[in-house]
């Protein structure tokens, strides 16, 4: 049986999007380019901030997890002002440590059983209390684009795998290159996809280490976890 719809609403400029099928949704939806892989989490169950312990795989409710924020240096312990910048995990916002490449930030709450979700750019400290208040998540990044404009911070140099979290037509996505390249070129091919905004996720050695669950609830690693990846803080957390 089909749930009812459910307004889907960016505060962006964006139009709201309906879902009227959400319970029939795959728990990701995959899309891919020549040099992108685009993964569509159906947003059923919401999304969170999880921090400490990456999530199992064998947490059925969960449809994809993927790293947030910096981590600030590499312990043998958590603690939340080992992540980079502050953020709201469940609800409670945490200090975080100061990190002068957080130029934005992502926000998801519930309105009723309507989520709400913003990408930030600049000072993010009132965002962050919004979504707490409202029993959300939150957290700083390097800002990519905003409302469709390039925003390219230039400390990364070398090719690598790179990773965004992306909203495109209204949807949210996470989307990741195929390969190593330039930061300038995965860029170039966000800008191409469409994508209106786009915040860096933390895709060091190790710290790319995430998986994501498809219709059948087959898990697909994507990038191996290796001894670096137990210094590993939050995890953007998606939910059927």
């Amino acid at each position: 049986m089909l749930a009812a719809c459910v307004a889907c609403t960016s505060l962006q400029s964006e139009k709201p999007m309906t879902d009227c099928t959400r319970t029939t949704l795959p728990p990701v939806e995959v899309d891919t380019t020549a040099e992108l892989i685009a993964y569509y989490p159906s947003l059923g169950g919401g999304m969170d901030l999880v921090c400490g312990v990456m999530p199992a795989t064998t947490d059925l409710q969960v449809a994809m997890c993927v790293e947030g924020a910096f981590t600030h240096a590499l312990l043998d312990h958590f603690e939340h002002t080992n992540i980079d910048g502050d953020h709201v995990a469940d609800g409670v916002r945490h200090a975080g440590a100061r990190c002068k490449d957080n130029s934005g930030a992502f926000i998801y709450y519930h309105v009723g059983e309507k989520p709400v979700w913003r990408f930030v750019r600049g000072n993010y400290d009132e965002a962050l209390n919004v979504a707490a208040a409202h029993g959300g998540m939150g957290f700083g990044q390097a800002l990519i684009v905003y409302d469709g404009q390039r925003i390219e911070p230039l400390w990364r140099k070398g090719q690598h795998f790179y990773r965004a979290l992306c909203q495109r037509r209204g949807k949210l996505c996470v989307v990741d290159s195929r390969q190593r390249v330039d930061y300038a070129a995965f860029v170039d091919e966000l800008m191409r996809y469409g994508v209106s905004y786009a915040l860096y996720l933390d895709m060091g050695s190790g710290w790319n280490h995430s998986w994501w669950r498809d219709a059948r609830g087959t898990v697909h690693e994507i990038h191996p976890r290796i001894e670096k990846s137990r210094f590993c803080t939050n995890w953007v957390t998606f939910y059927r």
